[in-house]
């Protein structure tokens, strides 16, 4: 296998989303002239920023399958990226969050662009219609950039399962994790299996297993694949957990704090309502979810949290998990090559700052 880096998959995976969304949005522009500003926005949106994980580790699953790189497994691969951006889109708007990326969120954006260009009507509802329309519009360019990469439909056949199965558990562990919410109850059991379906298994798992099958890996490897990504997706929620809690907004691109202004029931919460007193608990509900919490209020909630020692047990699963994970790819039939370039992503993925 010619020798291959991440950053020159990440360069492949970069063109093919550059080329694919330039033809779709001049197309769109075309079309019609007030479309110009939601293509411009989603555009940019999907091209500046983000960190590339699952096309990155889905490009990894085919190469340590046997699979030999080329321009259309890069296409193939950057689809994931558009499932990605649509779950962001749609995220966004149902917690309510105010930035992206050190940007805007998109319905942010065209509430603000309803109010400036002096529309009719209620500019939320503006803002929050568009940002659905594109979000679905980015699903629906997945599938296209998938059917159009080149890969042979037999190569195809083995991977769609995969694809199907993937955005179907995502929106399932969307779903729970909105209904968690107004539940207004935390359980470790239950934030874990919305974690998994929600992040781990769409983020790591799911998108090995779509790379290896485009290759025509057997199930041993779609197996080994499960066993590791399964591991290091909870670990790389977990760090996701600590990051909306505790990230610097100049790096995460979001507020500080931001999970407890959306009412996120997440590990890291379960954790501290498990071992924090009952006045701490106290201040922890009446702030989870509410969208004017003040600064101050955040601040008490991040030492309560790191006082009582759920983000000492965060950190130590992480690791856990994290040496779970290169264990268990450590015993996989992943090409020794690929499996060195998997533990770097592994590294990525839990030590990361946004």
């Amino acid at each position: 296998m010619p020798s291959t880096s991440l950053d020159s998959i990440r360069i492949e995976i970069e063109d093919a989303l550059a080329d694919f969304v330039k033809g779709k949005t001049e197309k769109l522009n075309r079309t019609d002239e007030f479309l110009q500003p939601i293509t411009k926005s989603l555009a940019e949106y999907i091209l500046d920023g983000g960190k590339r994980f699952r096309p990155t580790f889905a490009y990894l699953g085919f190469l340590g399958a046997g699979g030999i790189a080329s321009p259309k497994i890069a296409r193939a691969c950057a689809a994931l990226e558009l499932v990605h951006v649509c779950a962001l889109v749609h995220d966004d708007l149902m917690d309510g969050s105010d930035t992206r990326r050190n940007r805007q969120s998109i319905h942010r954006q065209f509430q603000d662009h309803h109010r400036d260009s002096k529309y009719v009507g209620n500019s939320e509802n503006y803002g929050a219609s568009v940002a659905i329309l594109l979000g679905d519009l980015s699903l629906a360019w997945s599938d296209e950039l998938l059917y159009l990469s080149g890969v042979e439909q037999p190569q195809l056949n083995q991977a769609l399962p995969i694809f199907h199965e993937m955005r179907e558990e995502l929106m399932a562990g969307q779903y729970l994790d909105v209904l968690e919410s107004v539940r207004g109850e935390s359980n470790k059991v239950r934030s874990s299996k919305i974690a998994q379906l929600k992040s781990g298994k769409y983020s790591i798992e799911r998108p090995l297993q779509f790379g290896a099958a485009l290759a025509g890996a057997n199930s041993t490897l779609i197996d080994d694949f499960s066993n590791f990504g399964l591991a290091l997706g909870e670990a790389f929620q977990l760090r996701d957990d600590l990051l909306g809690i505790f990230g610097e907004p100049n790096v995460t691109g979001k507020p500080s704090g931001d999970d407890i202004r959306e009412g996120k029931r997440t590990l890291l919460i379960a954790l501290t309502l498990e071992k924090c007193n009952e006045s701490e608990r106290r201040l922890l509900e009446i702030s989870l979810g509410d969208k004017n919490v003040e600064s101050s209020k955040i601040a008490a909630i991040q030492e309560v949290i790191s006082r009582c020692g759920a983000v000492e047990e965060c950190e130590r699963l992480i690791s856990e998990l994290f040496d779970k994970a290169v264990a268990n790819l450590d015993k996989s039939v992943c090409l020794d090559e690929i499996k060195k370039l998997l533990v770097d992503m592994a590294k990525a993925a839990t030590q990361r700052e946004k």
